[in-house]
C-alpha cells in the first residue's frame, strides 16, 4: 500500500511539473509569456475559480446521508484550517514583507484539489473524492478571506470588503444553495461551468511556469524558509491532524481522507495570488515546487499513518 500512494503521488507531482514545463518553455519561445500570464490571472481568480466552486457541488449526489457525510468532512475541513492558522502565527515574522505572506500562506494552504483528489480516489474510490470535496469548498472560503489578508495586506492591499465578497464565497454562495435545494442546473448551463472549471488547474500550472522561467532556480534549494514552510505543511501539520483525527474516533476513511487533504503541497494558489498581488512570484514558485517536490516521500507516510 506504500508503495502505490507513493507511485500515485509521484504521479501526479510529474503531471504537476510536466504542466509547468510547457508554461516555462513557452515563455522562454515567446509564445506565451509572463506579461501574458498575469492578463490570465484575473481570468483564472474571478471567474474560472467560483465556477470551480459550482462545479464540485454539482458534482456531489444529493441524499440526506451524503448530506451530513459531507457536513462533517466540511467541519473536518474547518479543523484543519484553523489549526493552521494558528500553527503558522510564529513563523516567518521577521522576514522580508514581500515575502512573509507567502511562506505563511505556502505553511497553511494545500493543493487539496489537484493533489488530494486523485490520491483519494486511489486510496479510498469514490468515497473519498466526495470527503476531499467538502475539504475543497472549506479551502476556498478561507483562502479567500484569511489568504487574501495574509497574502494581498502585505503591501497594503488589504480591503475589508473583498474579505467577503470575493471569488471564493461567491462560488460557495452560488454552489451551497443549489446543493441544498436539490437543483439540476440544465445541461446548457452545467457543460460550460464544467468546460470552464476543467481549465483550472492547467492555466494555473502555465501561469505558474512562464513565473518559474524568470526565476533564480539555482537558489531554491537552498532557501531555508521553504525547507520551514515544508516542514510545517507537509510534517507537523498532517501528525497533528492524523492524531487529532484518531483521537476524536472519527470514521477511518473520513480520517485517511482528511490526512490526504492536510498532507498535500503547498496550493498553486500561493503563486497566484502572489503574482495578483503584485509580491516575490519567483519566491512563491520556488516554494511551491520545492514542497511539491518533498510531498513524494512524504504524502504517503501520513497517509499509511492514517490507515493504521
Amino acid at each position: 500500500m506504500f508503495l502505490e500512494n507513493l507511485l500515485a503521488t509521484a504521479q501526479q507531482v510529474i503531471i504537476l511539473y510536466i504542466l509547468i514545463a510547457v508554461g516555462f518553455f513557452a515563455d522562454k519561445a515567446g509564445l506565451y509569456t509572463e506579461k501574458a500570464s498575469k492578463l490570465n490571472t484575473n481570468l483564472l481568480f474571478y471567474i474560472i475559480t467560483p465556477l470551480v466552486i459550482v462545479d464540485s457541488f454539482m458534482s456531489i449526489d444529493k441524499s440526506p446521508e451524503n448530506l451530513k457525510s459531507f457536513g462533517l468532512a466540511a467541519a473536518c475541513g474547518v479543523v484543519i484550517h484553523v489549526i493552521g492558522m494558528v500553527l503558522i502565527i510564529p513563523f516567518f515574522n521577521k522576514t522580508d514583507k514581500a515575502q512573509k505572506g507567502i511562506y505563511k500562506y505556502a505553511s497553511m494552504y494545500g493543493n487539496c484539489g489537484y493533489m488530494a483528489l486523485p490520491l483519494a480516489n486511489a486510496v479510498l474510490g469514490p468515497q473519498g473524492v466526495f470527503y476531499c470535496s467538502a475539504v475543497i469548498m472549506v479551502f476556498n472560503i478561507f483562502c479567500f478571506t484569511h489568504g487574501i489578508y495574509i497574502i494581498g495586506a502585505q503591501k497594503g492591499k488589504f480591503n475589508f470588503k473583498k474579505l467577503l465578497i470575493n471569488p471564493g464565497t461567491i462560488g460557495v454562495a452560488i454552489g451551497l444553495p443549489l446543493y441544498l435545494l436539490g437543483v439540476d442546473l440544465p445541461h446548457i448551463i452545467a457543460s460550460p461551468i464544467e468546460s470552464l472549471a476543467v481549465l483550472n488547474t492547467p492555466l494555473a500550472m502555465l501561469i505558474f511556469g512562464t513565473y518559474i522561467a524568470h526565476t533564480d532556480l539555482k537558489t531554491m534549494l537552498t532557501d531555508k524558509n521553504s525547507y520551514l514552510v515544508s516542514l510545517i505543511k507537509l510534517i507537523i501539520l498532517p501528525l497533528i491532524m492524523v492524531a487529532g483525527f484518531r483521537l476524536l474516533n472519527i470514521p477511518k476513511e473520513l480520517a485517511m481522507a482528511m490526512s490526504i487533504s492536510a498532507s498535500a503541497p503547498s496550493a498553486n494558489n500561493t503563486v497566484i495570488f502572489a503574482g495578483k498581488y503584485n509580491l516575490d512570484t519567483g519566491t512563491a514558485s520556488k516554494t511551491v515546487a520545492l514542497v511539491s517536490f518533498i510531498s513524494i516521500i512524504t504524502m504517503p507516510v501520513m497517509i499509511a499513518l492514517s490507515a493504521t
